[in-house]
């Protein structure tokens, strides 16, 4: 792929640790499964959209940008990211905060993320829920630009091609490291969200002819508008990369059995797989995002999905800050 061709600004730890899990693989009778852990590159407490910042940073940088603009749910791991990102590299921040979760207690809108926000002099606003955001974004950075500001607009999640390119990145590096581990990989699974993640390393595996399944498990859209809109932006990306021919519509296989009630809002599925893996990996998930991937995968295992010989391998987005805004699921242990 040659993604030295691509501006890039570095931000994160990489690579990140790929790490075999015995106790739960033991625990579940299924398959080896092993941790990507991107919730250790680093910024800010670390998490996937750090990988797509480093090359959409440095378009904004090339861009000759003062200011990036962007926008995600209130506890947005991606707002975190991006105004951490920001403090790196001396710009201004401003994110707008949309209001998709109002029921998980008074301190939702001031905890997790929020506060990390907040300690990194992001400047954000909220908005209501079901706004067309990334023209919200846009509108802010059209102000911005009336102030005499020169704005980069970076779109929810970091998810369009250039963002995307963080994780034909992470496809190439995860491929480096199993083959230096003599790793087959049978199988990847992860949260999908914005489309980004799982639309790169589509991208990327398809450029690198490495026919790896990948499954995401949606955190909100339903299946088929998710399949929709990770195939859009996973052929704009091997596109961008100069792939040859069109990605397969095939490869993309998502699933929205593990949303639950809505972006956001706790399943007793995802509660119980992180008390799993927490337990028995000490590794801390996120409720919104990985939580609920993770859940996928387990399920999937219980299900009798895969073979007992497969070697699955499940990517961690992090976003752990989230927890302090959802302590109230597990704080249920109280010393006496």
């Amino acid at each position: 792929m040659h993604l030295a061709r691509f501006p890039r600004y570095r931000l994160g730890h990489f690579p990140t640790p790929l790490e075999r899990l015995d106790r739960l693989s033991a625990e579940l009778g299924g398959p080896e499964i092993w941790i990507k852990r991107d919730d250790c590159t680093g910024l800010a407490s670390g998490g996937n959209k750090t990988r797509k910042l480093e090359f959409l940073v440095a378009d904004a940088l090339a861009q000759r940008a003062d200011t990036l603009v962007t926008q995600g749910a209130t506890q947005s791991n991606h707002v975190r990211q991006t105004a951490a990102a920001a403090c790196r590299t001396g710009l201004a921040c401003h994110a707008l905060l949309e209001r998709r979760v109002t029921n998980q207690g008074a301190d939702y809108e001031d905890a997790g993320n929020v506060l990390l926000d907040v300690m990194m002099d992001c400047s954000f606003d909220f908005r209501p829920e079901g706004l067309d955001m990334n023209a919200e974004a846009e509108a802010l950075a059209d102000t911005l630009r009336k102030q005499g500001r020169k704005p980069y607009v970076i779109p929810g999640g970091g998810s369009n091609p250039v963002g995307a390119l963080g994780y034909a990145a992470c496809a190439e590096e995860l491929i480096a490291q199993a083959d230096a581990a003599d790793l087959r990989i049978d199988h990847i699974v992860h949260a999908t969200g914005s489309a980004g993640t799982q639309a790169g390393l589509l991208a990327g595996l398809f450029a690198m002819n490495a026919p790896i399944p990948v499954t995401g498990y949606s955190v909100r859209a339903p299946r088929e508008k998710q399949i929709d809109n990770v195939y859009n932006l996973a052929q704009r990306t091997a596109d961008l990369l100069g792939a040859r021919g069109d990605l397969p519509r095939e490869m993309v296989v998502a699933h929205d059995d593990q949303v639950g009630p809505g972006y956001g809002q706790p399943t007793e599925a995802m509660v119980d797989a992180m008390l799993l893996l927490a337990r028995l990996e000490g590794i801390l998930l996120d409720p919104v995002y990985s939580g609920k991937g993770f859940a996928g995968l387990v399920a999937m295992v219980r299900a009798g999905t895969f073979k007992k010989s497969d070697r699955v391998v499940f990517l961690h987005t992090g976003g752990s800050a989230a927890l302090f805004a959802y302590g109230h699921l597990f704080n249920t242990q109280k010393a006496a």
